[in-house]
């Protein structure tokens, strides 16, 4: 017991440099709630235009009121006089709380062994402790879906909010079963396959995909009739897509597997998102046909072909948006879902606009989770995730000078910071002779 106190006070010991490096200019170090009231801002709403010289008050984690001279007593005011209130940016996918060092297997908890495995819940897996996280909150991202990837059904994603102890603090009120739609092209510039063992591999995926989706279609049945039945919570998952209980999150992104994927989903009843899309410009009158929400990206990214021009994954959400796509943003990221904002600025320079860029990291995706009436606008009732910034976000000059999410307002510190503050100024410094 006396050892066990001993490495406990030296854990604490060692806690308190870092703690010391936190308190940036007598900033809080965690997030706190109350009633906040900002004032004299201008507010982007994103749905209902922009509103000039207007406060935003705060109150039980929702944005309570919105208007010019509003009071409220015991309210703690913040002056954003030039600054500019948006709502928190939403990644539409991610593996951010799956991962902490991608070279460290045991810190990586995204993919499970087997083909079938819709069972795994991503929510289960975050680590609310990641160091990604506050790095990721201060460029206003407040909200990112979290994805496994893998088999053929890897797991079910979940949204969540980048503020809590517990996943389940966190949880944002989505989830989707997750599809590896599959590939009728190479893995890569290294897959040595012929093309008969490559159509192969493909139909032998798509045969299993269909197995397990009529299967899993007789298990819902099976139990809404009232049918005892052994337990398989694999299946019991993927019904749950068969019903539309929960959506289908489908990451396709060749151009002739996303039309294969709309046959695939037809008469299947299921709620279908497409993820990654990367070719979806080639097929977007298509998928607008179909009428599927996308959530496409990374956009900052090199073409799928050598023969495409430079800008085709910059002009891609422009293009798809352009051809009557439901278009939402996400990084695909681990460690750098920090990049939305900049990921969303290419995406409106090459075609797409500011407005409906901005709509694409913030409505857009929250319409596509079914999240439209809590997230994704600034508006009376919603919950306040809310950042303020001295700028445009989507330019890199731009600060954010606040952040809440669920009406926490947050510490703007994180790890990269502190080091960074940590070496700006040595003590003791180097001496150069």
């Amino acid at each position: 017991m006396k050892r066990l106190n001993k490495t406990f006070f030296a854990f604490l010991l060692a806690l308190l440099p870092m703690m010391a490096m936190a308190q940036i200019d007598g900033e809080f170090i965690k997030p706190r709630t109350g009633k906040f009231l900002l004032q004299n801002a201008t507010v982007v709403t994103i749905t209902k235009g922009v509103l000039n010289n207007t406060s935003v008050l705060i109150e039980d984690g929702k944005i309570k009121q919105i208007g010019a001279n509003i009071s409220a007593d015991g309210a703690e005011v913040i002056d954003c006089n030039g600054m500019f209130i948006y709502p928190g940016m939403i990644d539409g996918g991610t593996k951010l709380g799956l991962v902490e060092v991608s070279s460290v297997a045991e810190t990586v908890d995204y993919a499970e062994v087997g083909n079938f495995t819709p069972n795994m819940q991503a929510l289960t897996a975050v680590n609310p402790n990641s160091v990604a996280i506050p790095v990721t909150r201060v460029s206003g991202v407040t909200t990112v879906l979290t994805v496994p990837s893998g088999g053929l059904f890897p797991g079910t994603a979940a949204l969540i909010n980048l503020n809590g102890y517990t996943p389940d603090q966190m949880y944002a009120g989505f989830k989707a079963v997750v599809m590896n739609f599959p590939s009728s092209g190479r893995r890569g510039r290294y897959d040595r396959r012929s093309d008969e063992d490559i159509k192969k591999a493909n139909e032998k995926a798509l045969k299993e995909a269909n197995e397990l989706w009529e299967n899993a279609k007789s298990y819902a049945t099976l139990t809404a009739n009232g049918a005892e039945l052994e337990y398989y919570p694999e299946m019991a998952q993927l019904a749950k897509a068969t019903t539309g209980e929960l959506p289908l999150l489908i990451e396709v992104n060749t151009a002739s597997d996303i039309q294969a994927a709309i046959k695939w989903i037809e008469g299947k009843g299921a709620k279908v998102i497409f993820e990654g899309v990367a070719e979806g410009w080639r097929v977007a009158e298509e998928i607008a046909k179909a009428g599927i929400p996308v959530v496409t990206g990374p956009i900052q990214a090199l073409p799928t072909r050598e023969s495409d021009r430079y800008d085709a994954a910059y002009a891609n959400a422009g293009k798809m948006a352009k051809a009557g796509v439901k278009v939402a943003i996400r990084t695909n990221g681990e460690e750098n879902v920090r990049n939305l904002p900049f990921f969303a600025a290419f995406a409106a320079a090459y075609g797409m606009g500011k407005e409906e860029a901005w709509k694409a990291v913030t409505i857009t995706p929250a319409e596509i989770f079914g999240v439209a009436d809590q997230y994704g606008s600034v508006e009376e009732g919603k919950v306040a995730n809310l950042i303020i910034s001295d700028g445009d976000p989507f330019e890199t000059k731009t600060q954010i000078m606040h952040v809440f999410i669920d009406g926490y307002r947050m510490p703007l510190s994180n790890r990269q910071i502190r080091l960074y503050q940590e070496f700006l100024e040595r003590s003791p410094g180097l001496k150069i002779n």
